[in-house]
């Protein structure tokens, strides 16, 4: 208590000296979290809407389909599986799905793209990027139908609107070609290029008669949850939980959208290195400021000793006043930040005027719309590291202070 007592009073002697450090570490927290925070925010965002383009932030399919996607690598009963993980803790949606490649033709027109089967029963727009972006018509009504959800601009080259007829051919599960007619009952526009000119929905039943699968057959199960550091846990769930009926195998979105994955890593890498350099400035800072205070203070330090403190106890006495300085420096941060955090995550800044509403990243839309989302380890982790720092800053003035000699620094002053 007496420490306490003596740092506090050490630091109100200089009050500039400590408001201006005190006001670089609140910097520091302000751009840890802007950092932080617009990393969790996009990074989520490009996750989220990279997942709900097909595969899931978990997705189950026939071992090897990953590697060599093919459409005669598929489960025979995704029923059973979807029953099996919508169940399972932060579950949100499970969606068997048949996708790959196809020619799609109209008149004398054609065009290569992938399909992807959806049960129109089972979709929606909260977990089908697709649903939410149709622009004309709509989606078919029948998973056995004919129907089918055009990408705007396949739709514009293949001269193509709700209630017209196109030609789908593809490659069954045995090799062989085969065709079906289905008519267009509505067109998205996503503002990505490669699936406004390459994808097209079309009713899971249908596909599944065309291809040769069984009533139940799909190339992957789609599994989302609302909470994306829990994807680890859930494929390890799931895995356990799958029959030996058949090998199949249990990716998490990091491993199917692996170029996403990389992108996300490198730039997370790039922001911690940047707060790290922000960081290090900052703990410059307080040695100085604790350094400066020491060498000031020879005589008073000499006077301690020499009445009996320890030299340990001048240590820390010093680092004491270094840890209240990080503290007093993260109650500013926090009153710097917050009105910054709350304009931000809620309202954000629209840059859409420098990058445009279309702009992608790792073949991913990136909402144009910075804002900020901080989970709550990320916070826990900035404000561990200013202590952190703090305390580190404090080590070699502490040192210094506590090998002052009593005689010598009582006779220079």
């Amino acid at each position: 208590m007496r420490l306490n007592t003596m740092a506090w009073r050490s630091l109100s002697r200089n009050r500039r000296r400590t408001l201006i450090t005190s006001l670089s570490v609140a910097l520091g927290i302000f751009l840890a979290v802007t950092l932080t925070g617009s990393g969790d925010y996009s990074y989520t965002n490009m996750i989220n809407t990279s997942t709900i383009m097909g595969l899931g932030h978990v997705s189950v399919a026939e071992e090897g389909y990953n590697d060599r996607p093919s459409l005669s690598r598929w489960l025979r009963d995704a029923g059973g599986l979807r029953d099996t993980a919508a169940g399972l803790p932060r579950v949100t949606g499970a969606y068997p799905r048949i996708m790959g490649q196809a020619m799609f033709a109209a008149g004398a027109k054609s065009a290569g793209g992938m399909f992807m089967g959806i049960d129109p029963a089972l979709e929606g727009t909260e977990h089908n990027f697709f649903l939410r972006s149709v622009v004309a018509g709509s989606l078919f009504a029948e998973a056995d139908g004919r129907g089918a959800l055009i990408g705007a601009e396949m739709a514009k080259k293949l001269n193509l609107r709700p209630g017209r007829k196109m030609v789908i051919t593809v490659t069954d599960k045995d090799g062989e070609l085969a065709s079906e007619l289905l008519r267009i009952s509505g067109v998205f526009r996503t503002g990505d290029h490669a699936a406004d000119s390459g994808i097209v929905l079309v009713p899971l039943n249908r596909l599944r008669q065309t291809l040769g699968y069984g009533p139940g057959g799909a190339t992957l199960l789609a599994v989302y949850t609302d909470d994306l550091r829990r994807v680890a846990d859930i494929r390890a769930t799931l895995a356990g939980k799958l029959s030996s009926g058949q090998e199949m195998e249990v990716l998490t979105w990091r491993e199917t959208q692996a170029d996403l994955a990389g992108l996300i890593a490198v730039d997370r890498l790039f922001n911690y290195l940047m707060q790290l350099l922000v960081g290090l400035v900052i703990a410059a800072g307080i040695m100085n400021t604790m350094l400066m205070s020491v060498l000031e203070r020879g005589r008073e330090f000499g006077i301690m000793l020499a009445v009996g403190m320890a030299p340990s106890q001048v240590a820390r006495l010093v680092l004491v006043e270094s840890l209240w300085l990080g503290c007093l420096g993260v109650v500013l941060g926090i009153v710097l930040t917050a009105p910054w955090f709350y304009y931000m995550s809620r309202t954000g800044i629209d840059l859409s005027g420098l990058v445009g509403e279309d702009y992608s990243a790792g073949g991913v839309l990136v909402d144009p719309v910075l804002k900020l989302r901080l989970f709550r380890e990320s916070a826990l982790a900035i404000l561990a590291s200013v202590f952190l720092l703090t305390l580190a800053a404090g080590i070699y003035p502490a040192i210094r202070a506590g090998r002052v000699l009593p005689a010598q620094s009582i006779k220079e002053k």
